[in-house]
């Protein structure tokens, strides 16, 4: 798996519809909820007339981790929810999903780190079992 400050990202071994399946499955599994789903692909077509390969955004909540960063910095909200896509590229299928501690850094607080490494194990887990790992 690859891990930048932004996300952590993963090829995928199978299909596109089938990772989508498997990241919803995997999300359900740790607790998230799926607020929104926004076909990138779709909208690109309708707005501009743009022909792009399939894309998804995911949007994720992990509603104890979320209320918890809430109370203590609710400008975070703009940072939520947490993203998760699948796409593909290059004739490949990827998965990628946010990173909450480089997102959470940018209000300095040592106290949310841990919320942060929690939630961000969860992420990587629906990442890593939605292109095909455990």
């Amino acid at each position: 798996m690859r891990e930048t400050s932004v996300a952590f990202e993963e090829k995928s071994q199978f299909g596109f519809e089938e990772t989508v399946e498997r990241a919803r499955q995997a999300l359900a599994e740790r607790g998230f909820g799926v607020l929104c789903e926004i076909d990138v692909q779709a909208t690109l077509k309708k707005k501009l007339d743009v022909d792009r390969p399939p894309y998804l955004i995911l949007g994720a909540c992990h509603a104890p981790s979320a209320h918890q960063v809430l109370s203590a910095e609710p400008q975070a909200g703009v940072l939520l929810p947490c993203n998760v896509t699948v796409s593909v590229e290059e004739g490949q299928v990827v998965v990628r999903a946010m990173r909450p501690q480089g997102a959470l850094a940018v209000f300095n607080r040592p106290d949310l780190a841990p919320v942060a490494d929690h939630v961000g194990e969860l992420l990587r887990q629906v990442v890593a079992f939605a292109a095909g790992g455990q």
